[in-house]
């Protein structure tokens, strides 16, 4: 099942109208930043769950787009009424020049945090393995092993550890 897209100046019409937004991300990425009519609701939480009313129109976005379109069957399911997803997702909205809310004292994205730690640790076994000693390469070879078992298996062990950080409490 699919969900038609809608474009950022259409689903602002819609919502004019008293359309429901419905923001699929992590509460984390919602907090920093959002479209101020947009509910929250992670896509972690509607797996079964119905949002919405019979008489109100839905709109759901992501960051881009992507991650409504991959699960266009769940947010169809738990739509109790006319769905739509909105095109570009957040994105797409700011280019349209359409109001968003920030906070950048908030911790960035997870996924972000990742690639950055995953690529620093990278570049610090690489420069240290050319540096020192070779057995510092090693640390590149594990990061890299890490990170292809994160994407067999949907898990990321780094992502956990990251999410006990201090800048990563302030909003969980």
């Amino acid at each position: 099942m699919s969900l038609p897209h809608i474009s950022p100046s259409d689903a602002k019409a819609l919502i004019d109208r008293g359309a429901i937004m419905i923001d699929i991300r992590d509460i984390n990425e919602h907090a920093r930043e959002n479209i101020p009519q947009a509910m929250n609701v992670p896509l972690s939480k509607l797996n079964g769950n119905s949002v919405g009313h019979e008489q109100t129109a839905i709109v759901f976005h992501c960051k881009t787009g992507h991650r409504t379109a991959m699960n266009t069957a769940l947010l169809a399911k738990a739509a109790k009424a006319e769905a739509f997803i909105l095109d570009g997702g957040i994105e797409a909205w700011k280019r349209a020049g359409l109001p968003v809310v920030q906070d950048r004292k908030l911790p960035i994205e997870m996924n972000r945090q990742v690639h950055i730690a995953a690529g620093g640790l990278v570049l610090l076994g690489t420069i240290a393995g050319y540096a020192v000693n070779p057995g510092f390469y090693a640390l590149s070879g594990a990061v890299g092993a890490g990170l292809m078992f994160a994407g067999f298996s949907g898990t990321c062990t780094m992502a956990r550890l990251l999410k006990f950080m201090p800048w990563n409490r302030v909003t969980a």
